[in-house]
């Protein structure tokens, strides 16, 4: 097991983002604009926004931007959300059909005081999404519901290709980066989306306060729960009232990790240190069959 991670201080020279800039960062953020959208981009504070929005995508961010959970990484606002916006699924698929996307990711902020906890929007954002864009692969990465599988029925029943919910770290950890959820929990709904068919796809932060000897059995149970694609990165704290990175973990280590995951038999993995759950998330499913043809089409920019 290497063991030549870095105490955090400043910034090591391999944790590195793009500056936004370009004609096609600027077509994706009017669109956003345009359409009055919510991304993760820009909510989460996501440091791979400068490089995502120059190639012309975006991971939308549907049921508003406030969230009613507290997790201790997340930039996302909390509070008390604002009424739903039915009209949202139009306007996602209408930005999805006019960036000519062969892939899309779209999440949520948690919404644990509505009776379906936004589900059936984001059943209405897949059917609309579909509709508009028949030929779209589309990604969806969805709160856990409270555990609740009739929930996650209406979301899989809308048919989605891939069907992601980050763990986020190892069990020790789990109370404190995601008070109000589950480790076990997660897994469940991990296992009752590949039971009824789907490709799926988790994720976890590292640096956050897991230990290195800690990573690999979290693996092993995720596989354990059928999942497909595995993304892992460094955790950056987005302000002083966040978690304190613990460690920089380095890209050597990450390269280890990839390397059990495949091991494992996980079908595709991104491990390095800037890898987030939707970054680059059309060339992460190429390895999975029927996949491997994803592509981004980009927006042309006037």
């Amino acid at each position: 097991m290497p063991d030549d991670t870095t105490k955090p201080a400043r910034l090591p020279s391999w944790i590195r983002s793009k500056l936004p800039g370009g004609p096609a960062y600027s077509a994706v953020r009017e669109l956003v604009d345009k359409h009055q959208l919510h991304t993760v981009c820009q909510s989460a504070a996501c440091p791979n926004m400068g490089e995502c929005w120059a190639r012309g995508t975006a991971t939308f961010m549907i049921l508003g931007n406030v969230c009613t959970r507290a997790c201790g990484f997340c930039n996302v606002a909390t509070g008390r959300p604002t009424e739903l916006d039915l009209d949202e699924p139009r306007r996602v698929a209408e930005a999805v059909a006019t960036l000519k996307l062969r892939h899309c990711v779209i999440t949520s902020v948690n919404r644990d005081e509505l009776a379906d906890n936004g589900a059936s929007v984001w059943a209405a954002t897949i059917r609309a999404v579909k509709s508009a864009s028949p030929t779209t692969s589309l990604e969806v990465l969805t709160g856990d519901f409270k555990g609740n599988r009739e929930l996650l029925m209406t979301v899989l029943a809308a048919g989605p290709d891939i069907y992601n919910h980050n763990l986020e770290t190892v069990e020790r950890m789990s109370r404190a980066v995601r008070p109000q959820a589950s480790y076990e929990r997660s897994l469940q709904i991990l296992t009752w989306a590949r039971q009824e068919g789907f490709t799926t796809k988790s994720g976890m932060m590292l640096g956050i306060g897991e230990r290195p000897e800690e990573v690999e059995p979290t693996l092993v149970r995720l596989r354990d729960a059928g999942v497909c694609v595995l993304t892992l990165g460094q955790y950056l704290q987005p302000s002083p009232k966040h978690l304190p990175v613990d460690r920089w973990v380095t890209p050597e280590e990450f390269a280890h990790y990839k390397s059990i995951a495949l091991a494992l038999g996980f079908e595709a993995v991104e491990s390095a240190p800037m890898v987030r759950s939707s970054y680059h998330a059309d060339e992460a499913v190429r390895s999975v069959p029927g996949f491997e043809n994803t592509t981004l089409h980009l927006v042309q920019p006037a």
